[in-house]
């Protein structure tokens, strides 16, 4: 598979102000980028994963044409992103948003016919193109042809922002967090419809902060966070590359604050502790080992007087993988 999009060495800052009270001030530059590298294949949908603030959208506009490096290089099927702008919008679909940017009286038709005509394809292409989208991603059904924008759900916004970043049927598609805040029927489609886009031969960069997605949509993940990429591969292999391959999770009835000390004395990495919705306290222990260290765990739990409700042991999810990582890019 050849090389679609590729970045190196991305740096960008911003310049912001902080209130220090009604009328003071301080200027604040934010590091959003700092030496962002990586690549996507025609064929393969690879994932920017990192929470929020990370930089991912940042390297989205940047890669897009709507916002200027500070300092690094990035091409799209080979054209410069800065001194070839116009050959890389030619080339390239974008969703940053499922509301932004439609008209609320007009109908999802009539969008798609607005932006078709701005983009310069010819009228008998655009309507085949439009009745194709909608009926792939089911507008259609749902009435999305022929009412007003204003009257859409969520889903079907982001339905018709997918179906417009489609419209040019471009090589390279951004899609910017594409199923946030989706209900679960409309956030499924996407998903399936942007495997289907490497299937046709596309390159796809999805950013997500959701684990479990980028986990079945992507064939390769960036891990990104305060602006540097901290690891990259497939799920598979990025989990083989944690030292501490395997996890007990215990669920506590109490908060165990007074015993997290004496896990890491013991050499132990606690990588998660939060409140289940089952109203108990879920700790878990990234291990080598835990068949040898499981006696001594429970032996800590009990002689501090919690009670365990539930005791498993499970392979390490990409959220283990991306604590683990990110820990060493907190500089």
């Amino acid at each position: 598979m050849s090389i679609a999009v590729e970045a190196r060495n991305l740096f960008k800052k911003y310049v912001t102000k902080k209130r220090l009270g009604l009328i003071r001030s301080v200027t604040e530059y934010v590091e959003a980028l700092r030496g962002v590298s990586l690549n996507v294949r025609h064929g393969e949908v690879v994932g920017l994963l990192g929470p929020n603030g990370a930089g991912k959208t940042t390297t989205i506009k940047i890669l897009s044409t709507l916002l200027l490096p500070d300092s690094g290089e990035a091409y799209v099927e080979g054209f410069d992103v800065v001194r070839e702008a116009d050959k890389v919008r030619e080339r390239i679909g974008i969703m940053l948003t499922v509301e932004k940017g439609f008209y609320n009286r007009l109908t999802g038709r009539e969008n798609l016919e607005y932006f078709g005509a701005l983009y310069g394809i010819p009228p008998k292409i655009l309507k085949d193109r439009i009745d194709k989208l909608l009926n792939l991603l089911e507008l259609d059904k749902l009435g999305g042809s022929d009412r007003l924008f204003e009257e859409f759900s969520l889903g079907m916004k982001a339905r018709l922002s997918l179906a417009r970043a489609l419209l040019k049927d471009p090589p390279v598609v951004f899609l910017d967090e594409p199923t946030l805040g989706l209900d679960p029927p409309s956030a499924r489609k996407i998903r399936l419809l942007v495997k289907e886009l490497a299937r046709e031969g596309k390159a796809v960069l999805y950013t997500s902060h959701n684990m479990f997605e980028v986990e079945i949509v992507c064939d390769r993940i960036v891990m990104i966070n305060k602006g540097r990429i901290v690891a990259e591969g497939s799920p598979e292999e990025l989990k083989s590359r944690i030292p501490k391959v395997r996890a007990l999770e215990v669920h506590l009835r109490e908060a165990p604050n007074h015993i997290i000390n004496t896990f890491k004395e013991m050499g132990l990495e606690v990588s998660q502790y939060s409140q289940s919705s089952e109203e108990t306290y879920v700790l878990k222990i990234l291990t080598k080992n835990p068949e040898e260290v499981v006696d001594d765990v429970v032996k800590v739990i009990t002689s501090a007087g919690l009670d365990i409700v539930k005791f498993k042991l499970e392979e390490p999810t990409l959220e283990d993988v991306f604590i683990y990582f990110a820990g060493d890019s907190s500089g």
